[in-house]
């Protein structure tokens, strides 16, 4: 039955494409005056060369007084008034007096994990130097800002996965924080009654802490705590959670990464196992169903709004008429569950990808092209670990971790923890950025040693 509704759907996503691709009757080109030029940004204003002050990046979804939130979108763009106010998860970054260097790009209305944008661009990943991969999405902008080096910390939203997939797609830090912890006031919504949540992502664990210190006034204090509680990772309780489907590489990679750091690691049944499936499916359901409820109006705009985001809007109003109330049915299961593991483990780990990133695919308003894409968006949401943590509603950090590819030198692992665990996770992600750190070093040691 679920294969058959599985048909079914893509029957009618590709359908739905061909129907609103031929009755598309104008293609724009890209154009935006203040986006930067590896297209991280929509709107880009470059700090003075000899700035000491924290950079920060925000994405376009979120208001900044003045400014056009364009939640990736042509349409909004085009038709939207400046923000009247800041949202509230700016304040403290405003009373510290903290650089805004940009309203940095993503997928349109935030509804797709590739991070490919027509209108405004597809930000370029600099983790692989020999592929042109995705970004991830939807925080694609937020992702490239930092990864190459022109935002210190970047404020991303996350209702499936948007700030640990492009995390992972360009080899940063993503923090998805506690929902209901960070206030989504002022900020566009895709699914803010169950999964909608804002989080900081960085190069790097410290300034993770700097940018959620930025959206939860005393979590620097918190974190200096998590760490003298917990200083080394002996004392840490690891569940090792394994998906089928998963590059073998991935899964060694994470179990390395473990290993080394010298968490203590237990690995989760097949009972939890198909629970985290199941939740993984609910919470498709319960995303692509609130990504109708916030978007179905743009709907019927004949120009403006692409082919493939309003198939994905038509898919979500599928899933609402037939499998949303019954998801909800199964969230707080899905949450007791989750209590119950946490009171054996501190923290649960698996891959946050399950394959490494794509290439972009080659991106025109052609209706084969479309549906082409809409498949591969329909692809990465089969490949990302990470809705069921939304679906709970617990935080969860992204952390990269060396793996053997001649092509991608990085893979990505989540770690998940209970609810308003932010620091513990933090901390937990220090020990491994730390035991990878140490990891460089004996090789550049050993490669030294043989050069003399």
């Amino acid at each position: 039955m679920r294969k058959r509704r599985c048909v079914a759907a893509r029957s009618i996503l590709v359908g739905l494409l061909l129907i609103t691709s031929f009755t598309d009757c104008a293609i724009l080109q890209r154009r935006w005056a203040g986006e930067s030029r590896d297209r991280a940004f929509i709107a880009y204003w470059p700090p003075p060369k000899d700035s000491k002050r924290l950079r920060l990046a925000v994405k376009d979804l979120i208001d900044m007084k003045g400014v056009v939130t364009t939640a990736g979108s042509e349409y909004v763009a085009q038709n939207s008034q400046p923000a009247a106010s800041d949202a509230q998860c700016l304040a403290i970054a405003r009373q510290r007096n903290v650089q805004i260097v940009g309203k940095t790009n993503l997928s349109e209305f935030a509804v797709a994990p590739s991070g490919i944008n027509d209108f405004f661009g597809t930000p370029r990943s600099p983790l692989s130097k020999r592929s042109k991969i995705i970004p991830g999405g939807s925080s694609s902008g937020s992702a490239v800002a930092v990864a190459s080096g022109m935002a210190d910390v970047a404020f991303g939203t996350d209702t499936a996965g948007s700030v640990r997939v492009p995390a992972a797609c360009c080899g940063i830090v993503g923090l998805k924080t506690t929902f209901g912890l960070v206030s989504l006031q002022g900020v566009f919504p895709v699914e803010p009654k169950h999964l909608d949540t804002v989080g900081p992502m960085a190069k790097d664990v410290a300034h993770v802490v700097e940018g959620m210190d930025l959206l939860q006034d005393g979590f620097a204090a918190r974190y200096r705590a998590a760490m003298a509680a917990k200083p080394l990772a002996k004392n840490i309780r690891i569940g090792r959670l394994y998906l089928g489907g998963t590059d073998r590489r991935i899964d060694k990679a994470i179990d390395d990464a473990l290993a080394r750091a010298g968490f203590q690691v237990v690995p989760l049944d097949q009972a939890f196992k198909a629970k985290w499936d199941q939740a993984k499916k609910d919470g498709d359901t319960v995303a692509a169903a609130g990504a109708w409820i916030s978007d179905g109006k743009f709907f019927e705009k004949l120009i403006g709004v692409s082919a493939r985001t309003k198939a994905i809007i038509a898919l979500g109003e599928f899933d609402y008429s037939t499998s949303y109330r019954n998801a909800l049915r199964r969230q707080a299961p899905w949450q007791q569950a989750l209590r119950q593991t946490f009171k054996k483990v501190d923290f649960i780990a698996l891959p946050t990808l399950q394959k490494l990133p794509p290439r972009i695919p080659l991106v025109d308003r052609s209706a084969l092209v479309e549906a082409q894409i809409a498949l591969f968006e329909a692809e990465m949401l089969g490949l990302q670990n990470t809705v069921a943590v939304n679906y709970a509603g617990n935080p969860a950090l992204a952390i990269p971790v060396p793996l053997e590819d001649r092509t991608i030198p990085a893979t990505s692992l989540q770690l998940v923890g209970p609810r308003s665990s932010e620091a513990g996770l933090l901390n937990a992600g220090r020990l491994i950025e730390a035991s990878v750190q140490r990891l460089i070093n004996q090789s550049l040691l050993a490669k030294s040693a043989r050069s003399h």
